[in-house]
């Protein structure tokens, strides 16, 4: 052999020899960063966490990579075969790396041709280096040269402890769909609006023909190249005979017929209470820590949270808010301080204040603009896309085109009516329903726990249940006649009735307030407030004034519902729950969650107060339209409130199995109605109670009837406490309109006029008049997520012509 050739030899052995070095460095981890086998074993590919309903079904995602997992039996044959024939025919002969492929690429190279050469298990190693390395395909050739060895390595491993059922499912569960969808199980649901278990062969061959280019081929946005492109997969199915000729022509005969239901965070059934429950979770993943030490991470570790929110509720619940708002808010964008915009007039400190924290001032500023300008710009009229109602059943379709002021836009965000409605089992404490407000994409306020408002007369019944705990009876008869406590003087009743006398039920139905001032004298406002904060349990500040009476106390509608519950549940306080269980993406439990019950009252007081709040729904009582205007048929109980000048619309209500609360108003307080009919909470909040209970009881799936019955304690008569009208003299109408404000009623001293008091040691503060100031505004009920680069309509919107 000639000492050239032994040359060639040696440097030919030697390169195959530092190739196999560099592959075992590679492969031992040496060099580079390759995964390890425990990695392989168990990929972090990012995972959507995922809210679960009631019944099994997803309400929504959090995500920064929206991905879902399936197992192979869960995925349809159509999907396997479709990736088969159009990836890797030979899949299941080669083991990992595709030697004929990869030697026929310098062929293809000469003739000009590009050629791919990676099996699906090499395609599969690339997706688990970016998901556990967070790497990205390398563009630099060198780079790419040195990624590739570690993709043939990684498929060796792959293919050596690994099925190929396996194989495939990790693939698919890893691949992109486009639109931010990962994961066949996810673009399945996502653009079709199934399983990925049901997936016809042409909408197998659109998903798998989008791995090719998940933007080129997405039959959302270029639906002929997407068709194109499913048919030539349907042939590549044909053509390895994994479906007849026959089967692919019919599936070539049908047009592309999309589902598409993308979820995110402002779509969807409940967006409101799913965005409360992020914070809760995101808080308790800080708290927890999985197998290796870290926190658990809401956006990457696929949990699953399962809820108590029945889906069929949800839906009737938003439908109701969105019914009665749409027709409330006719009335108050008719009003002529809203309509004209003077209703600003007294608070432009306010408009000022909001003008300064939207996106478009901060925008200006930062691009160095005068004040000058900005004034401008906020007072020319703008193109642009806006809230607007339009139906309650597609809230989709609640935006309008228009042109208007940005300056305006603020005002018409102000002036939209804003709704809290919740719906719980009182005895489990399981929360069925949930609606923040009016519409997630403008409004982020969330108005059920998040929001605090006068309750007006829907505090009542606490005053009353602890008159019964002190003797009281629903017979007792009560004075309805003008009152002094220290320096403060009722001399009427909010709808201006005023003489004689009145059974407490009547009292209570009636909402007199009165007769509920003389109950607090008498019982004293500082005994009450105790049992109110540490019986009962609020956690909202309930100051020992007689004014606590009325209703002045600001407190969540989530707060008032547990309270609530001591009612139908017979003495027992629930506090309510909304998620039952957190499981990791194995399906493992991590924690369940069970409800706080505590006993408040006794069985006896607590049917005692359903029985008297009855009343409120029957003829005479300020809710009385429920049964006349709504024909609302069973039992159920419940209470009105309202408070001063309409600002706050309450209505909390009640059946044996049902109990739900809804609050509407504005989000500033010096917005509100101008007419007490309109205004009071049996026109706002009650209506909703109404449409939402109407659906329930037809819904014979959800197992809540008009016919349940309150169940009577052992040993109690079932009194009915019907006799209202004793001795009230003409004029005790049925409305319940106002509570008054703390500065009307309190006296500066925290209990001083209660029985047996000390004797203050200072002089009691002036009398105040007796009709109340305008209501100053409160900046901590605003709606942060609607800033004013975010405009609204002036009323009514005008069509962009």
């Amino acid at each position: 052999m000639k000492k050239s050739v032994k040359i060639l030899w040696r440097v030919a052995f030697g390169i195959l020899a530092l190739f196999v070095l560099f592959i075992l460095l590679i492969n031992f981890r040496v060099i580079g960063n390759m995964p390890s086998m425990e990695e392989l074993e168990n990929p972090r590919a990012a995972l959507a966490s995922e809210v679960i309903a009631d019944d099994g079904t997803i309400l929504g995602k959090y995500y920064q990579v929206d991905r879902s997992s399936s197992d192979f039996n869960e995925i349809s044959k159509n999907v396997i075969n479709a990736l088969i024939a159009t990836e890797e025919t030979r899949f299941y002969q080669n083991s990992g790396i595709d030697a004929k492929g990869t030697m026929a690429i310098p062929f293809y190279l000469l003739i000009g041709k590009k050629r791919g050469s990676s099996t699906i298990t090499q395609q599969l190693a690339l997706n688990l280096q970016t998901d556990n390395l967070g790497k990205q395909r390398a563009t630099n050739p060198i780079s790419r040269g040195f990624q590739k060895l570690q993709e043939w390595i990684i498929a060796v491993k792959l293919e050596r402890n690994f099925t190929k059922q396996e194989i495939l499912t990790l693939y698919l569960n890893t691949v992109a769909f486009g639109d931010n969808v990962y994961g066949i199980e996810n673009g399945a649901r996502t653009f079709f609006s199934k399983d990925a278990g049901h997936l016809s062969i042409e909408e197998a061959a659109i998903l798998v023909g989008m791995l090719k280019g998940n933007t080129l081929y997405n039959p959302r946005r270029n639906p002929q190249l997407a068709l194109a492109r499913r048919n030539t997969v349907i042939d590549n199915m044909v053509e390895a005979n994994f479906i007849t000729s026959a089967e692919a022509a019919a599936a070539k005969s049908k047009p592309i017929v999309l589902h598409y239901n993308k979820i995110d965070h402002n779509k969807g059934l409940a967006p409101y209470f799913r965005e409360v429950l992020r914070d809760e979770v995101k808080a308790w993943c800080k708290n927890h820590n999985k197998a290796d030490g870290t926190p658990y991470n809401l956006y990457r570790d696929g949990l699953k949270i399962y809820t108590t929110i029945n889906p069929r509720m949800q839906l009737y619940a938003e439908e109701a808010v969105s019914r009665h708002l749409q027709t409330l808010q006719k009335y108050l964008s008719k009003q002529n301080d809203v309509k004209t915009g003077s209703v600003w007039k007294k608070w432009p400190q306010y408009l000022d204040k909001y003008t300064k924290e939207s996106d478009r001032y901060h925008n200006m500023k930062e691009a160095e603009a005068s004040d000058e300008e900005i004034t401008k710009s906020f007072n020319t009229p703008t193109k642009m896309k806006v809230f607007a109602w339009r139906s309650y059943t597609e809230p989709d379709l609640n935006e309008i085109d228009t042109v208007m002021t940005p300056l305006d836009s603020i005002k018409y965000m102000r002036a939209v009516l804003q709704a809290g409605f919740m719906a719980m089992d009182p005895e489990s404490g399981e929360v069925k329903a949930w609606v923040g407000g009016p519409d997630f994409r403008y409004f982020k306020n969330d108005h059920v726990a998040k929001t605090r408002r006068q309750v007006g007369s829907t505090f009542k019944p606490f005053l009353y249940c602890f008159a019964i705990m002190n003797g009281m009876s629903p017979n007792t008869m009560l004075p309805n006649e003008p009152i002094t406590i220290g320096n403060w003087t009722l001399s009427r009743n909010s709808e201006g009735s005023v003489g004689g006398s009145i059974s407490m039920a009547g009292a209570l139905a009636r909402s007199l307030n009165l007769v509920s001032a003389y109950l607090i004298k008498q019982i004293g406002a500082k005994a009450f407030a105790d049992f109110a904060q540490n019986k009962i349990g609020f956690t909202s500040k309930i100051e020992p004034y007689p004014s606590i009476a009325l209703g002045v106390s600001e407190i969540s509608l989530y707060e008032m519902l547990q309270a609530y519950t001591m009612f139908p549940g017979r003495g027992i306080n629930t506090k309510p729950i909304y998620i039952t269980r957190i499981e990791d993406r194995y399906g493992n439990i991590l924690e369940t969650f069970a409800p706080v019950k505590r006993e408040v009252i006794s069985e006896k007081e607590a049917y005692t107060m359903v029985k008297m709040m009855e009343g409120v729904l029957q003829p005479g009582g300020t809710g009385a339209r429920m049964r006349g205007t709504y024909k609302m048929q069973g039992e159920m109980a419940g209470k009105t409130g309202t408070t001063n000048d309409n600002t706050d619309g309450w209505f909390m209500g009640y059946t044996p199995k049902l109990l739900a609360g809804a609050w509407v108003g504005c989000e500033n307080n010096f917005i509100h109605f101008a007419t007490t009919g309109i205004g009071q909470g049996a026109n706002t909040g009650l209506p909703i109670w109404a449409y939402f209970m109407q659906k329930v009881f037809a819904d014979n799936t959800l197992k809540v009837s008009s016919n349940d019955k309150f169940e009577v304690p052992a040993n109690m008569t079932d009194e009915t406490y019907s006799n209202f009208d004793t001795n009230v003299k003409p004029g005790a109408e049925a409305e319940d309109i106002g509570n008054g404000s703390e500065s009307d009623y309190q006296t500066g001293e925290e209990d001083m006029y209660s029985p047996g008091a000390d004797k203050p040691a200072q002089e009691t503060t002036k009398p105040k008049e007796e009709k109340p100031a305008p209501p100053k505004p409160k900046e901590d009920n605003k709606d942060k997520g609607t800033p004013a680069s975010t405009p609204k309509a002036i009323y009514p919107p005008k069509k962009d012509s």
